[in-house]
């Protein structure tokens, strides 16, 4: 039996991807120095795989995104992009980045969630010009470093059926149009791969688990049908993960795949589809049974009776990961400050390939001895007794419907605060964060290091809210934010300041380019023990006659983005973190508050793939959960969300549902589609779709967002519409801060007389 993964992060042990990307994008590096990096670091993590697995992966590497790649290794590249005088550096970060400079000024390409998962990739552009075909040899250089390793490698690459599906098209061609350049490109890349002796490929196709229609399916048989009959004597692998493919089982496997990799962790169905169809005995099944998307310890006697069921119905199988190690940190040995027996139950990439080579040694020397069973299932429960919380339990078993709805409705709610807070048409604010300056940033890491007290720390933290208050009244917004500078991330905030939480050093994520986070680790009953925010709240409400926004992160955001307990049901969590949010709810209204945001930007995150599941196994309790938060209040105290980077609208109804009195979406990068849904369903909250960009460095103009505002007013009734940014300012600077809310707050002036 032999061993392989998905595939493996390339961030590095401690970002440091991240970090030589970012001084390169800085000018304070040049793009070969990049490339040397990247070099050592790629050949660094095909040692580590060969270490422990027997086929490495290769290809997965990225300095930006995995799709972005894709596209410009088949040159799909936006038109608006095509004629720019860039290098090939240039135009790949300027298409996730946009660009703006030598009299240029171009929109980067919209970024989405990858299914449901924290990672975002940069959607493909395809127009009725683009000319799909090979122009590059990523794939093959990248072969080419193991190839110098001597180790036995595949070449990992999104599948053309989930890059066509993913795709955005301009115009009047669509995927019928492109597919046959699509697969024809992929066929010269196979033809050289197999000139420098590749002699297998796994294609990704995470498309495969979501609901196909008949369409989906012949699309598939007409890529692969052209692809299996000419793949230059390579050894293809179709790989899946993130659910089941029961829409396509029987037909994948009466195909001549070498082997087909099903996830065993994530759908209980795959099981049920091998032992009620079977599986090919000339065909590998790559069985993804080491969970690639959570951190604990596998749990061996679980994972030995999968195997088992699975090798009743073929012998031929390979033990993997249920997809890319990518969405869990590197290693947990750099976690040395964490309770030994905590940190003997977590397992992270390094790790994983220890539990995928410890498994096959299980397997292949049949000596199954208690003792090594028992040793690893007892790291591997992550429950840990004597930190239940039976005031925690007790609580949420005493919940009534009533405590999920909040009086009195909507409409009578929007009166009543219209009056109370007296804002104009058209009101104007952020989402929440502004510019985290090397000051702020300097400021938390000398309070976490000991170099300054508390009490300075706080006081460096007022004087920030000053400043950005300050910036806020001279733009003119009409509702303004403290800045979040006591804040590291959004939801380790919150998990810091509450029970049940643990916290790494080292643990970082991609969640896109250079963006890194650190998701907590759930590993006990949830509480909040004290005041969170509101002590902040009230001061930077003191600087200002405007209303300043309370700012929360919701429950099903800190549970999406956290590494949820596997002993409890998700529920259960999610319901005990809502309770502790509504503690700070209902303390900030009554500290003078008007206006408190509790952000969902990961609501649709673990909405399950397949349509069916999602009423009964996410939405029935993720909605309420959030109902939860502020039911509460009174009617007089607005509630706002916000949610970004994903397509809300197949849930469109579940959000206007949560019954907050105003939702803002992402909206710039993706034109504006969350109109059409909002439309359709006769939507009832009040919104502030996006209406500029702020991941791209680029200032937009007034003309450019007046005529955002005219498009939305078409959809939108002038009192229900808000004028804000896509998402927080973070990431960006001061000076692109005030010239971008500059000409927002001018558009919002321009526009108002068009609502009269």
């Amino acid at each position: 039996m032999k061993t392989t993964i998905v595939g493996f992060p390339r961030i590095g042990e401690n970002r440091e991807l991240k970090v030589q990307t970012e001084e390169y994008l800085a000018g304070k590096l040049s793009f070969q120095e990049l490339e040397a990096f990247a070099k050592d670091l790629r050949k660094k993590h095909l040692l580590l795989q060969r270490a422990s697995i027997d086929l490495v992966t290769t290809g997965d590497f990225s300095y930006y995104d995995s799709l972005l790649d894709t596209s410009v290794l088949f040159n799909v590249i936006p038109e608006r992009l095509r004629n720019l005088k860039l290098s090939d550096s240039e135009l790949y970060f300027a298409i996730a980045k946009g660009y703006q400079q030598d009299g240029y000024d171009v929109k980067a390409s919209p970024m989405r969630k990858w299914f449901n998962t924290n990672y975002h990739y940069i959607t493909p552009e395809i127009d009725d010009n683009t000319q799909i075909k090979l122009n590059g040899s990523k794939p093959i250089n990248d072969f080419l470093e193991a190839k110098q390793l001597n180790l036995t490698a595949k070449v990992v690459l999104t599948g053309p059926m989930t890059y066509l599906k993913l795709a955005k098209f301009a115009g009047n061609k669509g995927v019928n149009d492109f597919v046959d350049s699509l697969t024809n490109a992929y066929l010269d890349l196979f033809k050289k791969l197999s000139k420098v002796d590749c002699k297998y490929i796994q294609l990704d196709e995470p498309i495969l688990v979501t609901d196909l229609e008949s369409c989906d399916i012949e699309l598939f048989k007409r890529i692969y049908d052209k692809l299996l009959s000419n793949n230059a004597n390579l050894n293809i692998i179709l790989q899946t993960y993130f659910g089941d493919v029961r829409d396509i089982y029987q037909l994948i496997t009466s195909m001549p795949f070498y082997g087909i990799g099903l996830d065993f962790v994530e759908s209980t169905t795959t099981l049920e589809l091998l032992q009620k169809y079977g599986f090919p005995n000339n065909i590998k099944l790559i069985a993804g049974v080491v969970n690639g998307k959570n951190v604990w310890k596998n749990d061996y006697t679980k994972t030995l009776n999968i195997l088992d069921k699975i090798r009743e119905k073929t012998k031929n199988v390979i033990l993997s990961s249920s997809c890319s190690l990518l969405h869990v940190p590197y290693t947990v040995t750099s976690e040395t400050h964490i309770d030994e027996e905590i940190r003997s139950r977590l397992s992270f990439a390094k790790e994983k390939l220890l539990e995928i080579a410890e498994l096959q040694q299980l397997l292949e020397s049949n000596n199954r001895s208690q003792e090594l069973i028992l040793i690893n299932n007892t790291k591997a429960l992550s429950r840990i007794n004597k930190l239940e919380k039976a005031d925690v339990q007790d609580r949420v078993a005493k919940l009534t419907k009533a405590d999920f709805v909040r009086t009195p409705d909507r409409e009578t709610r929007s009166k009543i605060q219209q009056e109370y807070l007296n804002l104009p048409i058209l009101p104007t604010t952020t989402i929440g964060s502004f510019p985290q300056t090397k000051e702020v940033r300097l400021n938390r890491s000398r309070y976490k290091t000991g170099k300054i007290s508390k009490e300075e720390y706080i006081s460096n933290v007022h004087t920030f809210i000053k400043d950005c208050i300050k910036l806020q009244e001279d733009l003119d917004l009409d509702v303004l934010v403290h800045g979040e500078f006591e804040r590291n991330d959004m939801v380790e905030f919150f998990g810091e300041n509450m029970s049940g939480f643990l916290f790494t050093k080292f643990a970082w994520v991609q969640s896109y380019g250079t963006r890194c986070v650190k998701p907590p680790i759930i590993y006990s009953d949830i509480k909040r023990e004290q005041s969170i925010t509101c002590d902040i709240s009230k001061f930077a409400q003191s600087l200002t006659s405007k209303p300043v926004k309370g700012m929360l992160t919701g429950p099903i955001t800190i549970l999406n983005w956290s590494f949820p307990r596997e002993d409890v049901d998700i529920k259960e969590s999610a319901i005990q973190i809502a309770l502790a949010i509504r503690d700070e709810v209902l303390e900030l209204e009554a500290s003078g508050i008007k206006i408190i945001q509790i952000d969902e930007a990961a609501l649709r995150e673990k909405l399950p793939i397949r349509k069916a599941d999602r009423a009964t196994k996410y939405l029935d309790w993720a909605i309420p959960a959030f109902r939860l938060t502020h039911s509460g209040v009174n009617a007089k105290t607005q509630i706002h969300t916000h949610m970004c980077y994903s397509e809300f609208g197949d849930i469109i109804n579940e959000i206007d549902d949560m019954d907050a009195d105003v939702i803002s979406f992402e909206a710039s990068k993706s034109s504006l589609e969350i109109l059409n849904s909002i439309k359709a369903c006769n939507f009832k909250t009040a919104v502030g779709p996006g209406v500029y960009d702020i991941h791209s460095p680029r200032v937009p103009t007034v003309e450019e967002i007046t005529d955002v505002i005219k498009k939305i007013l078409t959809v939108i009734h002038p009192s229900k519409l808000w004028i804000n940014p896509d998402c927080g300012l973070k990431t960006r600077d001061i000076a692109e801060t005030k010239a971008s809310l500059t000409n927002l707050v001018q558009s919002a002036i321009i526009s108002r007389p068009l609502c009269k």
